[in-house]
This record gives C-alpha cells, structure tokens and sequence, in this order.
C-alpha cells in the first residue's frame, strides 16, 4: 500500500487519540495533512499538529480568542519539540471542519461525535476522499442524503460492529446474506429490570465493563440508545432491511459482529476489546496493516456468553427501528433528543430512565410533521429537524416533575 494522506477530525478524543497511535506505529504508510477539534484541550491539539507536521489545524470554537490561544499553544508546543519555524494554517468557526474535510485527502477519518459531523462528511465525500467513518450520527441523521453523496465502497465503517460485518461480507455475495448480527456489550447495566434502572447514577453509567470511551457514547451504551443507532447505521450501511437486522447481548465484547448467510453458516469477526483494529482498517481498507493489537489468546480457556436482548429494560433499540423504518428527518430527531436528555442526566436534571422516555416522547410529537417521512432530504431540513427536537426535549425534561 502506497502512502496515504489524512485528515483526523475530532482528533483530541477517543477515536482520534487512537487514530494517531496507528499512525505513530505506521509513519511510512500515513501522511497526516490536516487536524480538526472542538477546542476543549488546544494543548493536545497543538502537540498533535507539532508531533505530525500538519498543513491545517482547524478548531470548532468561534470565540474572538480563539484563534489567538491556539496561535500560542501551537508556539507553546513548536518550542517544546524544537520546532520553532513550525507555522500552520489555522481555522476557525463552526464550519472550520467542514473546511479541512473538503481538502481532498486520501482518507478523511470522521471521529467527531454527534450531528455536527454531518456537514463535514458531506464535504469529505463531495471531495472524492474515502470516508473512514467513526460519526454514526451523521450517516444517521442525514439519510439519504449521505448515501446518495457517496460513490460504492466510499464509505468504510469504523464502529467496531461494522467493520466486522464488513470484514464477514466479504466471505459472499449480497444475495447469500440472511441477516446481519449486532453484538452489543450490554453495558454497565445488563441484567437489570427497569425497575432497577430508576436510581443509577451519571458515575455508574460510566463504568463501561469493557470499553473506554466518551461521555456522550458511554451513556449511549448504557441506554443502549448506541445500539438503535448502529442498527440504522447498518441499514443505510449496508441496505439491508430491518427485519433482517439483529441485536444480541455478548458481554465479553470478543465478537464484534456477525453475518448469516442463507446456507446457514455465520461468520463471527473476533478480537480482544479494541478500536485500534478498525480504526486502522478503516485508514488502511481493504489493505491490513501488521501487528495493530494483540490477537485472541487461543491457549487460554474462555467462554463466551450471547444473550437475548430485554427490550422491556431497554426499549431505545425497538424505537431506533421504529425511527429508522420511518426515515426522513426522525432518525435525525431521535438523535437530538437524546444528546440533550444525556446532557441534562449529567446535570442532574434527568433520571436515567427518564433519557429514552423523553426521545420517545420527541419522536411522537415529531410524528406528526410534514418532514417527518421525507424521502429527498436537505442538510437545512435535517438541521432544522436537529434543532426542533433540541427545543422540543429541553421543553419536556423542563415539564417533567422533579423529585
């Protein structure tokens, strides 16, 4: 595989750090030409762009400082590594993204979280650049929109249960699929009633058991609000219908997905709990880069569970099919519900069962809407649905009664 040039966006959190580690590990394969960040932690970003010689550093903030307080940690971080004549480009702003995602690169590697990502994606595949896309939400959210912007294999997933299932497709045909597997860790909180659910705190749905992810993600997999979106994820993915679709618990997050064909065989892609491996999938496909984590230790005995999925517990997967059958602009609704009802039960303005018993109430009162099943989507109308559904979940969780 010749050397390929990359954009990271989202490249100080989880998905990018990693990103960067198979980089790190990789240098003769990677070129990195630009990095992009909300601007949270500009130290990080700085040292990242100094350590990789980056063209472009984008940054999302658009407050008057802050392309002044990037200036200086990127002086900051130039002097720290004795690289004082390192100059780059620098944006800003809300489109400042979408800016360098539009460059061109080889590879333009999504690792933002939540809606804001959908116009940088958009941009990526306007580009002709392959799309390593770990931004579930922007797939999500614009539909459509996506898939139709994007040329065959133009998008390479990088959660970890689609690319195992594209790793398993590859083994036949589309006409030889029976049905696409999810796997789903179960969380912190499997096992329990619903019952049991009412009292947990933001701390506990953050002890992931076997992943090490963000906030808004950790929650999500807790709710298993994750997992509704990765089942639409795989629908718009791969164009297979719902009813072909499946979720099973597997609490050792060993196998990361499967694949049934009609001859009843299943394909199972395994590893250890890692996002290093379809990370670097995703940057490298349909190419394997050598060595990027440990393999399965088969000397050792293990056991590995799968479990039927209690919808009763964890209605946010039944509703996710529900929004996804009915397309339009309520995936995109769903999805910005539920970003603001995981705010507020951070804050403590929202118990924790009350995060999907708000969507839900979202998703119904969108219902209704003349977007709500639009079949030829506009990035304004997915926004606008965005932005309803924001207004719409801070009115309901202001409503609720408070203990």
């Amino acid at each position: 595989m010749s050397s390929r040039s990359l954009t990271l966006l989202g490249s100080t959190g989880s998905i990018g750090t990693q990103a960067i580690d198979v980089v790190r590990a990789n240098p003769d394969r990677f070129h990195v030409q630009a990095l992009s960040a909300g601007g949270s932690d500009l130290g990080l970003l700085a040292r990242q762009a100094v350590e990789l010689q980056v063209d472009q550093v984008a940054v999302a903030r658009e407050d008057e400082g802050a392309r002044a307080e990037l200036t200086d940690a990127l002086g900051e971080a130039a002097r720290a590594a004795g690289r004082q004549a390192y100059r780059p480009e620098i944006l800003t702003g809300a489109r400042a993204a979408e800016q360098v995602a539009g460059q061109g690169a080889d590879v333009v590697l999504n690792g933002m979280t939540g809606s804001i990502g959908l116009r940088p994606t958009l941009a990526a595949l306007a580009a002709g650049s392959t799309l390593a896309l770990a931004n579930k939400e922007s797939l999500i959210v614009g539909g459509t929109l996506v898939t139709r912007a994007a040329r065959p294999g133009q998008i390479v997933p990088v959660d970890s249960e689609h690319s195992a299932i594209a790793q398993a497709l590859r083994a036949g045909t589309r006409g030889e699929v029976r049905r696409l597997v999810l796997t789903a860790s179960g969380g912190p909180f499997r096992g329990r009633t619903r019952a049991e659910l009412a009292d947990v705190t933001p701390q506990e749905a953050l002890a992931h058991p076997t992943w090490d992810m963000g906030q808004v993600i950790t929650t999500n997999s807790a709710t298993l609000v994750n997992k509704g979106l990765e089942v639409i994820e795989a629908h718009l993915l791969f164009d297979v219908p719902f009813d072909a679709i499946e979720v099973v618990v597997h609490p050792q997050s060993v196998v990361h997905s499967m694949v049934e064909f009609v001859d009843g065989s299943t394909l199972a892609q395994a590893s250890p709990p890692t996002m290093h491996i379809p990370i670097a999938l995703g940057l490298s496909w349909p190419e394997r880069l050598v060595d990027v984590a440990p393999a399965c230790d088969w000397t050792r005995a293990t056991s590995w569970d799968f479990l039927p999925l209690d919808d009763e517990a964890f209605p946010a997967v039944r509703l996710a099919e529900q929004v996804g059958r009915a397309g339009g602009t309520a995936p995109a609704v769903y999805n910005a519900a539920n970003e603001v009802c995981v705010a507020a039960f951070h804050d403590g303005r929202l118990p924790f069962l009350g995060i999907v018993d708000v969507v839900a109430q979202v998703v119904e009162e969108h219902g209704n809407s003349s977007d709500a099943s639009a079949v030829d989507l506009s990035v304004d109308q997915v926004l606008a649905a965005d932005a309803w559904a924001r207004e719409a979940a801070a009115r309901s969780i202001e409503a609720r009664p408070r203990d």
